[in-house]
């Protein structure tokens, strides 16, 4: 039996996550948590092979978080149930070492898939992500430079859309404001606009926010 922990902001998720599964022959939902400050005690306590993760769970404010959490508990994986844009945010959590990443406009029947795969130790991600992959790879240094952002700049970008100032960021992130403020000037070249307002209209074409 596969044991999942789900890690969920909205307890209609988890209602509908573990009804789903309940008499799944092959999944077990051995814990649900509400916060990114939970997880690490339930990963200390229980044996858990597949954490599914929304990126936008309360207390997690960064993918390098998600990092160190793979680093800490090698034998779990981590699969990113989320309605953040994909093609945005996959590469970024594959790179940073999650197994998977699945919408949540995906029917439950994927995610049970995937979590079968991940555990088979296959990475999941749609067509989409996995060609934009290939073709970063393919790029060159300078062209990649412009075209794909880093994680740091997603999120940043990602905060700066949602109104924070740059010390706020700074104090989410754990990061001087100057440097803050370094991203910033960086998103403004890679993204070819001038200004705030154009960064984050630029942010939801994108479907960064």
């Amino acid at each position: 039996m596969i044991k999942v922990c789900l890690a969920d902001n909205f307890p209609v998720v988890h209602f509908g996550v573990k009804s789903y599964f309940k008499d799944h022959s092959d999944i077990s939902i051995a814990a649900n948590v509400g916060s990114f400050l939970m997880i690490r005690d339930i990963l200390l306590t229980k044996e858990i092979d597949i954490l599914i993760l929304d990126l936008e769970l309360e207390g997690l404010s960064s993918i390098f978080e998600v990092k160190s959490l793979l680093k800490d508990f090698p034998k779990t994986k981590i699969i990113i149930f989320s309605g953040l844009s994909e093609q945005i945010y996959a590469p970024n959590a594959i790179k940073a070492g999650v197994a998977g990443y699945v919408h949540k406009k995906e029917k439950l029947e994927t995610l049970g898939q995937s979590i079968i795969k991940v555990h088979q130790g296959k990475i999941i991600m749609n067509e989409t992500v996995k060609k934009n992959l290939a073709l970063i790879a393919k790029q060159s240094k300078s062209e990649r430079l412009y075209r794909k952002l880093s994680n740091r700049e997603v999120e940043v970008l990602r905060y700066l859309s949602g109104g924070k100032k740059n010390h706020e960021i700074a104090e989410i992130l754990g990061l001087n404001e100057k440097t803050i403020s370094t991203y910033k000037l960086r998103l403004l070249t890679k993204l070819n606009v001038t200004n705030l307002v154009d960064l984050v209209n630029k942010a939801k074409s994108l479907e960064i926010v």
